[in-house]
């Protein structure tokens, strides 16, 4: 992100460029690094650094009280992502956020609660993200696919102001380009017993960190702070990889805001 030399950073952290390599291969060094130095050097917060090196992630969600929202964790090649799975209990329509590797996980919970798949909304296109699809929709032709995408077909393209209702839910959208030019973050409101807003974020931003900005950097971190730290700080954050956490618990301990 912020174009310092691999040497140059290791200096800073007072460590060798070879140990440097092994920090980034392993996430472990034996010995203390000057994160202080190497948080200024490259724009990051010294403090929240130091604390992401101290071990710290968010605790784990209690997803009760969003009653009909669940996470599927799928994994290819050493790697997992994560989609996510919300309905409205009334009328059992279901909309998907992402679709991970593989189907079988969302096909199971589908049938195991009765509900009819009406939307499939996509947060960015990358392969891990949408690699299922083609199973889901083969389940659900009918279901309307929803995307950032400007080579969409027009009638999967998001459109400005757009709310889809899933029975008493509502969810609307937010442009989130930075990591991927067709970056979406959906916010699913209206739940049950006013439980907080969720923000399906994808790989715009993780908990203690953020998506590969992939050139645009600049970009990425300024719509995380209009588009997502701007919410309300109850709000749920829903990333792509990784735990899940919050406006607030980001907006206290990510380095890079």
């Amino acid at each position: 992100m912020s174009q310092v030399p691999a040497g140059t950073a290791a200096r800073a952290a007072s460590i060798s460029e070879a140990e440097l390599a092994t920090l980034e291969e392993s996430g472990r060094i034996g010995r203390r690094l000057d994160l202080g130095a190497l948080a200024k050097l490259t724009g990051l917060n010294p403090a929240k650094l130091e604390g992401i090196a101290a071990g710290w992630q968010p605790p784990e969600k209690d997803l009760s009280r969003w009653h009909e929202l669940r996470v599927f964790t799928t994994a290819e090649s050493g790697m997992t992502v994560n989609c996510f799975l919300a309905w409205d209990e009334a009328s059992r329509e279901a909309a998907l956020f992402d679709t991970g590797f593989d189907a079988e996980l969302v096909l199971a919970c589908l049938g195991e609660n009765q509900l009819q798949l009406r939307h499939v909304f996509i947060t960015h296109s990358h392969y891990d993200h949408v690699e299922a699809l083609p199973g889901i929709r083969r389940t659900f032709p009918r279901a309307r696919v929803h995307s950032g995408s400007k080579s969409a077909p027009v009638d999967q393209r998001n459109k400005p102001n757009e709310i889809i209702h899933l029975g008493g839910l509502r969810v609307t959208h937010r442009e989130t380009p930075g990591h991927a030019e067709d970056g979406v973050t959906y916010l699913i409101g209206n739940w049950q017993e006013d439980a907080p807003h969720v923000a399906i974020v994808g790989d715009t931003i993780f908990a203690g960190s953020m998506g590969n900005g992939n050139g645009q950097w600049e970009l990425a971190r300024r719509k995380i702070t209009e588009q997502i730290l701007s919410l309300p700080p109850e709000t749920l954050l829903c990333p792509g990889h990784g735990p899940l956490t919050t406006v607030a618990e980001e907006k206290e301990h990510n380095p890079f805001f």
